[in-house]
């Protein structure tokens, strides 16, 4: 089913000049349809207009996207970070500055934007991945590899664990995309670098959207201060058009609305955890992504829903021909009755 709005979704979608509740999308804070978010970023275009009209690498140079840089090292515990104008720029950039430091490992499902070229993806479970990395990486003293891994997995709703990083002998470079994770997750936010293992023999290098939480057009390349310095030479950065300043200005500005919505969304979260406790509604870490299976004797969820104007995520993702998954997207901006009603809706279509 292909839905058309005129306007961007919040709590709800107009569709048809019909309100229905949203449960899909991502900005899983709702900073997008905040009023004091918006009018920082309004404060931005005033002040730095829509976009920088030059290279980061120019002969002048905006003082803003730096502080930025500094937030964001500092906020996700790392030596340095670069942004960039997209996420998926952010992992490009990062993919090929690492493809520089070592033979790449990729894990099984890594998304798109960590692929350099069309590599092939391990067709084997996580698993058995991971043993078959520690055997690759402790038994090779010819190659450096390095790691290209989500940090966790958005359509199945899992968090990926990280402790067998603990066994690998020689130095590696750890390649990690937390798009989903950043603002999410971790005691303050910082996504899952808290979750990650603290060795000799490892560093990372983590990529990140900014639109998923933090509802800005901006990518964040962060790590030691060695590699975001070099990265910062390759084309990606030199060559491509900077964040919007006016999204840089408006995060920066937004750091207690940030908190405040983070705590709403982990209310929300936990509110639909506990109606679906004794449902066959998965959700195994906690995230704002619930997964919804389709009984095969049962009319299609998402249809079954739509009629009872509620909107929930359901297509092929990554690719056109990926399988679709039904999930409902739980954000900082629903109500606890947009929350109750969405359950009783999957009460009643069997749940």
């Amino acid at each position: 089913m292909l839905l058309h709005t005129d306007i961007t979704p919040g709590r709800t979608a107009t569709i048809d000049n019909r309100s229905c509740l949203f449960f899909s999308g991502f900005s899983y804070l709702g900073l997008h349809q905040q009023p004091a978010f918006k009018s920082a970023f309004m404060e931005g275009i005033h002040r730095y207009g829509t976009l920088y009209p030059s290279s980061r690498a120019g002969n002048v140079r905006l003082s803003l996207f730096e502080e930025m840089e500094h937030a964001l090292c500092t906020h996700l515990e790392q030596q340095a970070a670069v942004v960039l104008s997209s996420g998926y720029m952010a992992a490009q950039a990062a993919i090929h500055y690492a493809a520089t430091r070592g033979r790449l490992c990729y894990a099984p499902g890594a998304h798109p934007a960590l692929w350099l070229g069309t590599p092939q993806l391990p067709a084997v479970d996580r698993a058995q991945w991971e043993q078959e990395t520690i055997a690759r990486v402790n038994g090779d003293a010819d190659h450096h590899y390095v790691i290209v891994t989500d940090a966790l997995n958005p359509i199945t709703g899992e968090v990926y664990a990280f402790d067998w990083l603990r066994l690998l002998q020689r130095k590696v470079l750890v390649l990690i995309d937390d798009s989903h994770g950043i603002g999410i997750l971790g005691p303050r936010g910082q996504g899952s670098i808290h979750l990650l293992p603290g060795t000799e023999q490892v560093r990372y290098l983590i990529t990140a959207s900014l639109a998923k939480a933090y509802s800005v057009e901006g990518g964040v390349v962060a790590g030691h201060a060695a590699d975001i310095a070099a990265l910062k030479k390759n084309g990606f950065f030199t060559g491509s058009t900077p964040m919007m300043p006016a999204g840089a200005h408006a995060w920066l500005q937004s750091a207690d609305l940030v908190r405040q919505q983070r705590m709403q969304l982990q209310q929300n979260v936990a509110y639909f955890l506990h109606l679906a406790a004794n449902s066959a509604i998965h959700n195994p870490h906690g995230l704002p992504v619930f997964i919804l299976p389709q009984p095969a004797e049962k009319p299609p969820l998402l249809n079954y829903l739509a009629e009872r104007d509620v909107i929930i995520s359901s297509f092929p993702y990554p690719f056109p021909h990926s399988q679709p998954v039904n999930r409902a997207i739980i954000s900082a901006l629903h109500t606890q009755q947009d929350i109750l009603s969405l359950y009783q809706f999957l009460k009643e279509y069997g749940y």
